[in-house]
């Protein structure tokens, strides 16, 4: 019997509803009913009725809730307790961080001052699959990733994840959902005619030098880009090697023919008077982003988390409920 077994059953017997329940745990719907299928086993009882319509506990189920509950709530204390004893009474959340968070993640660090007080985030930027593996191995508490799913079939995914990259040393997948989408535009230069245009088509920036980071550290970005130019009909012209964002954008800014992308939401942030951020025409040229988190990692900071990045959506924000 295990812990987020445990977890996993008082949620659904809390829901009646699997889908829900999955959701609340911010996992897929088929790992809540495996974990409950193999406690099931374990305890040799019948934890739920399961029908299409209808999931209710059974009078075994009912009778094991209460001790499910307290073997939670003792855990919950006796976390409280180390968090004491190590951080002052200070608990830290550990977060995977991506580039192009922009205002989302100013949303999250207001929303845990504002609500949970008592938590420090510690963000960590490191690439992927090095976040997946601190992730896995309880390191880290929840990560952003960029470019989509791994591949089922067990090969790299858009974001070059291999399938055993997304799971937890128990094999289980790590829990993941997909927040948002990111838009793409082009930076140009200021001066150039491009620039004073509403929007920009691949076929348009052909005939200038493309400089872009390379395919090994953001392999989905890489693809999107290369994929559109060739879509338009041609191999974009190599620009110089590409160093960081800032080096990029001040040698367009310098006026020097050239282009990149940007996230739409880092663009919106910078305050670059020589680089103009130009939307594209050309549909679909955006990278989904996903949170993943560790398998019993806290629930109400992961759920604060998800609201918070939520919030930064909408204009106005809102308020989050406090843990």
């Amino acid at each position: 019997m295990e812990l987020r077994q445990l977890r996993y059953f008082v949620t659904v017997a809390e829901e009646l509803h699997f889908g829900r329940a999955a959701e609340r745990l911010v996992i897929g719907q088929p790992a809540v009913s495996q974990q409950i299928r193999r406690l099931e086993r374990e305890l040799k009882i019948e934890l739920f009725d399961r029908t299409p319509r209808l999931v209710r506990l059974t009078t075994a189920g009912q009778a094991f809730l209460p001790a499910a509950r307290a073997v939670l709530a003792a855990e919950d204390s006796a976390r409280a307790v180390a968090a004491e004893l190590t951080g002052g009474g200070s608990g830290i959340f550990r977060l995977g961080t991506i580039t192009g968070l922009g205002e989302r993640l100013d949303r999250v660090l207001e929303t845990f001052r504002e609500h949970a007080p008592g938590v420090r985030v510690e963000l960590v930027a490191l690439p992927v699959r090095e976040r997946l593996a601190r992730l896995a191995d309880g390191r880290l508490d929840a990560v952003f990733v960029r470019g989509g799913a791994p591949a089922s079939d067990g090969a790299s995914g858009q974001d070059g994840i291999a399938r055993n990259d997304m799971t937890q040393g128990d094999g289980d997948e790590l829990p993941r959902r997909l927040l948002w989408e990111d838009e793409l535009v082009a930076a140009v230069p200021a001066r150039h005619p491009l620039a004073e245009q509403s929007t920009v088509s691949f076929a348009e920036l052909a005939g200038l030098p493309l400089r872009l980071t390379e395919r090994r550290h953001h392999p989905s970005l890489v693809d999107l880009v290369l994929d559109g130019c060739r879509r338009a009909g041609f191999e974009p012209i190599p620009g110089p090697v590409f160093g960081s964002l800032q080096d990029t954008l001040a040698a367009i800014g310098s006026g020097t023919p050239m282009w990149t992308v940007v996230y739409a939401g880092n663009a919106r942030l910078m305050r670059m008077p020589r680089v103009a951020f130009v939307p594209f025409s050309e549909p679909g040229l955006r990278l989904p982003v996903e949170l993943v988190v560790r398998g019993g990692a806290s629930s109400p900071l992961v759920g604060l988390l998800q609201d918070a990045v939520a919030d930064a959506r909408r204009p106005g924000g809102g308020a989050p409920p406090a843990v």
